[in-house]
C-alpha cells in the first residue's frame, strides 16, 4: 500500500484546507514528525558509547536529516503562503 492510500483521510483534510500542494506537504511535514519522534526514542536506548547522554552516531545522522528536510518543507509551505496571498490580494 503506498502513502496515497494510507493517508487517503488526512490528504484530502489538508489539500481541502489548504490546496494540493501545501495539504501534501502538510502530511510529509507529519509523516516526518512522527518519524522523528520514533527515531528519538529509538536514540534512549541506542546511546552513543562514548557519551552515554547523546544517541549513536548513525541516529544523529538520521535526525539530522530528518530535521533538514522538516526545515525545507516548512520554507516551502511558507513561500506557497505567501504567494497565495499576493494572488488574492490582486
Amino acid at each position: 500500500m503506498n502513502v496515497f492510500d494510507e493517508k487517503r483521510a488526512e490528504l484530502e483534510r489538508h489539500e481541502f484546507m489548504m490546496g494540493m500542494e501545501r495539504g501534501r506537504l502538510a502530511v510529509a511535514l507529519d509523516l516526518l514528525t512522527d518519524s522523528l519522534i520514533l527515531v528519538g526514542q529509538h536514540g534512549v536506548y541506542c546511546a552513543s558509547s562514548r557519551n552515554p547522554l547523546k544517541p549513536a552516531l548513525d541516529l544523529e545522522a538520521v535526525l539530522s536529516g530528518m530535521e533538514g528536510a522538516k526545515a525545507l518543507i516548512q520554507s516551502v509551505m511558507e513561500e506557497l503562503r505567501v504567494a497565495r496571498e499576493k494572488e488574492t490580494s490582486q
